[in-house]
């Protein structure tokens, strides 16, 4: 499975009609789609597909027409997700209608043609199931800590600070045993 980490964006014109297909992190979708809304108001349609895994490794998936005739958009753009073994991502397509009708079997092939199009352009990311861990260690190694975070991939989700310091981890399980077998002298792991 594979994810992206920032939004990319690809056109593509049939008939005059503009298809712009936004590839995003699917933690990004509200908000993105939100400000396409604003940013775009004389378009007719905003399309939309997502797929993602939830707390229990369960794929979630949606797609949503927003007024084309049914079935000629989301599903179209969810199944190019699908094939692509995109997870964690959003694809949202704004359509300008340019006049012409172009026929379900048309719109079909548009939609998916506009998600193949941005995700031929995106940066793609193999996807790795993320685990918690809390560790503690002394105010004097935060530093290297800081360094070995950035090193194997380790975001910082929280810090406290009392005495000694505590931060909760959040990497992939194989960054993660990577990054505790470096520190293994310097952190102590209480998650």
């Amino acid at each position: 499975m594979q994810f992206v980490k920032d939004t990319f964006t690809q056109t593509l014109e049939i008939k005059q009609s503009k298809f712009i297909a936004y590839l995003t992190p699917y933690s990004d979708y509200s908000k993105t789609l939100n400000e396409l809304k604003a940013n775009h108001p004389k378009a007719r349609h905003f399309v939309v597909a997502y797929r993602y895994l939830n707390e229990f490794e369960q794929t979630i998936e949606h797609s949503s027409d927003d007024g084309e005739p049914k079935g000629t958009s989301g599903k179209p753009s969810l199944m190019v997700l699908q094939g692509n073994e995109l997870i964690d991502s959003a694809v949202i397509i704004v359509r300008y209608f340019g006049g012409t009708k172009l026929g379900t079997g048309g719109l079909v092939r548009a939609y998916g043609d506009a998600v193949n199009l941005v995700i031929e352009s995106s940066e793609l990311f193999e996807y790795k199931k993320r685990v918690l861990t809390k560790i503690s260690f002394e105010y004097s190694d935060a530093r290297l800590v800081d360094y070995e975070c950035e090193k194997y991939s380790v975001d910082i989700e929280s810090k406290e600070f009392g005495s000694s310091v505590l931060y909760e981890l959040n990497a992939s399980q194989e960054d993660m045993n990577l990054f505790l077998t470096q520190l293994h002298r310097v952190v102590k792991t209480l998650s």
